[in-house]
């Protein structure tokens, strides 16, 4: 094993293929830089998925990493510990939660969430409230019940029966949420801004208009802000600036700043359906993960870092229209805060992935949500020089297909 030549072939020897990774590996970051194992430097307008909020390596991470990695790792649920329960201190006070549970993704998250819903129901109501509303092209993770939720078929066919009582509709039509919901929904799942399919964000007076319809129905309103929590739209959470408050939040990503965690939020009078026993984890809010998401949590959680993402978001959208008024290949650029999809008009439907290839040979690494968005979640303390860099390369990149088409 020692003579192994680590390379991308070996990924194709060795991991099972539900991936297909690129080329080129990264070694090591430093902010919003990434090398990889030539030493090629790339800029990352990735950010993990909307993860690394504040970039590879930050220095105030890592020394809060360091420290607690010298005092415990890990102590299970038999016990609290202190990182913890100060983490969850700082969710309540600045949310409008009351009661916190940490988990390690957002699936895990999103599958207590949904398992509060109905558990909620069940003590409360009747046994046949199990409905639970979701939306075509939604996003809540890869565990069974999760990705049933989800509203991308492709993701769950072909595993068996899935979990039932699932009902999807489509994303910001309030007359199919009104026809639909009924005293059988325990719950309403949503992002507030959908990530994965397409970065297409929620209209106003539809999140509105379910918060109506569920307390109308006495369902649960879960937001899913595993991706645009944690200032990525340039509030703390996304909620914060549609004037509705969901029952339980989810939140992951970003929370740990690139370490996983995840948490889900909620009023005293929902978690307390969650006795001893109804649910768990292992490595849930271990202490390694909450000390660091603790400092993410205080170096995110300024009105300098929030009013910056918004500001940036206005430097982005300038440099692509830009971009878009030279080549004409997008037909809107849409998403908030960090969290932006340039959406591919019809002359490049499907060619998402070229983009994306094509920045990679520019030294620019960006995203895709679905074949017809290009996907940028950079890190929240990213430049403004940083920017104006990486659409030159991002430039290039557009240039370069549209003389190949």
């Amino acid at each position: 094993m020692s003579n192994t030549q680590i390379t991308r072939a070996l990924f194709d020897q060795v991991m099972v293929p539900n991936y297909a990774p690129l080329n080129m590996i990264p070694v090591r970051g430093q902010g919003s830089l990434v090398w990889d194992q030539e030493d090629n430097e790339y800029l990352d307008l990735t950010g993990g998925i909307a993860v690394n909020a504040l970039g590879h390596a930050h220095p105030e991470l890592v020394a809060a990493l360091t420290e607690q990695a010298k005092k415990l790792w890990h102590v299970s649920n038999i016990y609290t510990n202190e990182p913890a329960l100060m983490l969850a201190q700082k969710l309540v006070d600045y949310t409008f939660a009351e009661k916190v549970f940490f988990a390690n993704s957002g699936a895990e998250a999103n599958e207590a969430a949904l398992k509060l819903a109905r558990r909620f129901a069940f003590d409360n109501a009747c046994k046949d409230k199990s409905e639970i509303i979701a939306f075509y092209k939604g996003f809540h993770g890869r565990t069974f019940f999760t990705v049933t939720a989800g509203g991308q078929a492709t993701y769950s066919d072909g595993f068996g029966p899935k979990p039932g009582d699932i009902t999807h509709l489509e994303y910001n039509d309030l007359e199919a949420l009104t026809n639909a919901i009924s005293e059988r929904t325990c719950a309403v799942i949503l992002e507030p801004l959908q990530g994965e399919g397409g970065i297409l964000p929620i209209d106003k007076v539809f999140a509105q208009g379910v918060r109506a319809l569920c307390d109308k129905y006495n369902a649960l309103m879960i937001f899913d802000e595993v991706q645009t929590g944690m200032g990525r739209t340039g509030d703390l959470f996304a909620y914060m600036g549609l004037g509705v408050t969901p029952d339980v939040l989810t939140s992951a990503k970003s929370l740990g700043a690139g370490f996983p965690i995840a948490a889900m939020l909620t009023l005293s009078k929902f978690a307390n359906s969650l006795t001893p026993g109804t649910h768990g984890t292992t490595f849930g809010g271990n202490p390694l993960a909450c000390a660091v998401a603790n400092k993410a949590f205080e170096l995110i959680n300024t009105p300098e870092m929030l009013r910056g993402v918004k500001d940036k978001e206005v430097l982005f959208r300038d440099l692509l229209a830009k971009i878009n008024d030279e080549f004409a290949v997008f037909k809107e650029i849409r998403g908030a805060g960090l969290l932006l999809g340039a959406v591919l008009n019809e002359q490049y439907q499907g060619r998402a992935k070229d983009f994306l290839l094509a920045s990679v040979e520019q030294g620019l690494l960006v995203l895709i949500a679905g074949a017809n968005v290009i996907r940028f979640a950079p890190a929240l303390n990213i430049s403004n020089e940083q920017i104006k860099q990486a659409m030159v390369k991002f430039r290039a990149a557009v240039q370069a297909i549209t003389l190949m088409s």
